[in-house]
């Protein structure tokens, strides 16, 4: 699929992007190009150290903000499929900064749209988030916006051969800023601090969530929302599995924070269809024949009041699975 293909990432030095462009570099020895498009200099210098152009002849280093719309379609020259995965996405910074935010994750992702209408792209995949889904952040709701944007760009394509969708997914286990790095930072404190213990979140790893986006580039149709099927935890298993022997301090919900995540609310869930291993949630204008994506992908429409919620899930990971999976993807040398 990607084999004499080029394709840039935006956000590339991020968790999600440096680990996307490792499995790229392995598994599609014969891809064109890869373009690391980022606009921190330092993480752009500590990554060709890991993949450097001596190496790696396809590789490209681009210093540019999806806020600067002319650098972006400079980047794309020559590109077949975008990833978008740059955003500003700490929940606190950006309720204190909101319109930082709103310029990198909703009038960037409008940039990066417009720049791939402008060169001859002809794939593109934006990364969302379960925040996304009834959000009551403003991180969450700029990129409900983000996804909109990109759902509604397969209206104004034309008769390009250009396809935009989406893939959403939950908490990414071990990436920057999350819970179980944080966890083991703390225990050796003896005191671990717990917003609160009601609360679940969403699982996924970060090959997971690079085999959803190379899954959603392979079948993609345009339009469509994708969401992997993941389980949840709860926060106080976490703890337990991280650290067994510190005392749990609840320190109460941070500003902008859920008890539990969605991923697909019940209005969502009016049009979505299930999958083997994941949801589908269909574009709100009608970009083609509902039945035979159905018919090709063998899947049918959520029941009425179907939701996916971190707190009902079906699937869950238990404390020895939150140690495995943490020695896994996280800390290989992780002991209790």
């Amino acid at each position: 699929m990607l084999n004499e293909k080029s394709i840039l990432v935006t956000g590339g030095t991020g968790s999600f992007g440096k680990q996307f462009i490792k499995r790229i570099l392995s598994d599609y020895p014969e891809i064109e190009r890869v373009v690391v498009f980022s606009r921190d200099e330092l993480k752009q210098f500590e990554m060709a150290q890991e993949f450097p152009e001596e190496k790696y002849k396809q590789i490209r280093y681009f210093i540019g903000d999806v806020r600067d719309r002319e650098r972006l379609i400079r980047a794309m020259e020559g590109i077949d499929i975008v990833i978008h995965a740059a955003a500003l996405k700490q929940v606190p910074a950006a309720e204190y900064n909101p319109f930082e935010c709103i310029k990198t994750n909703v009038m960037g992702a409008q940039n990066v749209i417009d720049a791939c209408l402008n060169t001859a792209v002809k794939r593109v995949v934006a990364l969302s988030t379960d925040k996304a889904a009834a959000p009551i952040n403003l991180y969450g709701a700029t990129k409900l916006c983000s996804d909109k944007l990109f759902v509604a760009a397969n209206n104004m394509k034309g008769k390009r051969d250009l396809k935009l969708s989406v893939v959403r997914y939950g908490n990414v286990m071990g990436s920057r800023g999350s819970v179980v790095p944080f966890f083991l930072n703390k225990r050796h404190g003896g005191v671990l601090p717990i917003t609160d213990e009601r609360m679940t979140r969403f699982n996924i790893s970060l090959d997971e969530g690079v085999e959803m986006v190379l899954r959603a580039l392979d079948i993609m149709w345009g339009g469509e929302i994708y969401v992997p099927k993941i389980p949840s935890y709860r926060i106080t298993d976490v703890a337990m599995a991280v650290g067994p022997d510190c005392r749990h301090e609840i320190v109460g919900i941070r500003p902008g924070e859920k008890l539990h995540e969605d991923m697909i609310t019940e209005t969502d869930a009016i049009s979505t269809v299930e999958c083997q291993n994941y949801f589908v949630i269909l574009p709100s204008m009608k970009l083609w024949d509902v039945e035979e994506f159905m018919s090709t992908f063998d899947g049918c429409m959520c029941p009425p009041n179907f939701s996916y919620n971190s707190g009902t899930n079906t699937e869950w990971l238990d404390v020895e699975q939150l140690r495995e999976l943490t020695r896994l993807h996280v800390d290989p040398e992780f002991t209790v």
